[in-house]
């Protein structure tokens, strides 16, 4: 029995009150400039549900296209198992279909956002700031990019598909029960707590963690079926009001694997054909966990160039705060100091965390950058300074 691992630390938090990962100050863990491509990938691909081993994803393609939604499991910091989503899409797009892909990362009020970078109406930069992708997600943004990339090439519409975090974060702390009556209107139409085989495995993950009690994993679980019905009823919407298109779900395999999360209360909601698709990865996998099982050659990205700083959750003013160094840092060898605000790297201007992701996306270790910092004087007055960084 298998989790989406890479999903549990932020329930772990947020159930316990905690700041969830993606609001926890940070390495500025970046990006660098031309990963491998899905037409690099060699693929081997477990099709589970008669026992049949098929070498190549193609030859199962023609069996996934006759579904109307197509689920693909993921482990979100494995670039391997987006290149196999993206083979998907691709795959199904050259079989005729009308697409638009439902995706897990993004959240529902920032919609907007998606549609205009899909339609052309802003670039990257823009799109990454409006959809507050590194405030609210902060996987390495590349893990997606090829995907994201397709989707605007071809015109293929991508959904929004969780609740923001303010609101998981809020049943994480007080539960359900202890929402107002504004925060219930959030809330998904029904949240069906009627499976047990889903409940115990989220508990066996939960029990693996010393001083787990039992409040906090009924805050836990809540949160997990919020996540869960939250995007399955934001897939059952779009395809309700969308009757022509074939809906690809990417997402975290703990929300897809055994039916148990979007899929079957997606189900629940609109009578359509479906199909899952788990990526394997380094964990044993139950063959009943999906229609189809991927188990790509992995494949990394290259490392990409980083300041080596911590930065403040918040800061005063414009900037974002130096709060510490990592090891071998660079930035701190150029001479930035704790409690700096950077507030410029090369030609962009830094107003925040994302600003610094979004330099620093295409970069690479051993580049050098001129960082602007904003310092308060001996007599309190701010000063601006400028360092060139090495990037590590």
């Amino acid at each position: 029995m298998t989790f989406d691992r890479s999903l549990f630390p932020t329930l772990l938090a947020v159930s316990l009150g905690l700041l969830p990962v993606a609001a926890l100050p940070g390495a500025d863990v970046t990006a660098a400039a031309a990963p491998p491509s899905a037409d690099s990938l060699p693929i081997e691909t477990a099709g589970v549900p008669d026992g049949r081993v098929v070498s190549d994803l193609e030859q199962v393609l023609d069996d996934i296209a006759r579904h109307r939604v197509v689920f693909v499991g993921e482990n979100h910091d494995r670039y391997a198992d987006h290149l196999n989503q993206l083979k998907v899409i691709e795959g199904l797009r050259r079989r005729g279909k009308a697409l638009a892909i439902g995706m897990e990362f993004f959240q529902q009020p920032y919609q907007a956002a998606l549609d205009d970078y899909i339609a052309g109406a802003i670039e990257e930069p823009e799109f990454l700031r409006r959809s507050q992708y590194f405030d609210r997600w902060r996987f390495d943004y590349r893990l997606y990019r090829p995907i994201l990339r397709y989707a605007r090439e071809h015109r293929i519409p991508v959904i929004a598909l969780n609740l923001e975090s303010e609101l998981t974060r809020r049943v994480g702390a007080v539960g359900i029960a202890g929402l107002t009556e504004v925060e219930r209107g959030r809330l998904p139409d029904r949240i069906d707590r009627s499976d047990p085989a889903y409940e115990a495995r989220i508990k066996a993950v939960f029990a693996q963690h010393p001083g787990a009690d039992k409040k906090s994993f009924e805050r836990f679980l809540e949160v997990q079926l919020l996540w869960d019905e939250g995007m399955a009823e934001r897939a059952a919407d779009y395809l309700r009001a969308n009757p022509d298109r074939t809906l690809v779900v990417l997402a975290g395999g703990g929300h897809i694997e055994y039916g148990q999360g979007i899929p079957k209360r997606l189900l629940q909601r609109v009578k359509v054909s479906s199909t899952t698709l788990l990526n394997v990865g380094d964990q044993e996998l139950d063959p009943a966990a999906a229609d189809y099982l991927l188990d790509p050659t992995p494949v990394e990205l290259p490392p990409g160039g980083l300041l080596g700083v911590q930065l403040a959750e918040h800061g005063e003013g414009r900037g974002a705060q130096v709060q510490g160094f990592g090891a071998g840092s660079g930035a701190k060898a150029a001479g930035l100091q704790e409690g700096d605000f950077i507030v410029r790297i090369g030609d962009q201007q830094v107003e925040g965390y994302a600003d610094i992701r979004i330099a620093l996306l295409d970069r690479r270790p051993g580049e050098r950058l001129p960082v602007e910092v904003r310092r308060k004087g001996g007599g309190g007055e701010d000063e601006r300074l400028r360092f060139e960084v090495e990037l590590h």
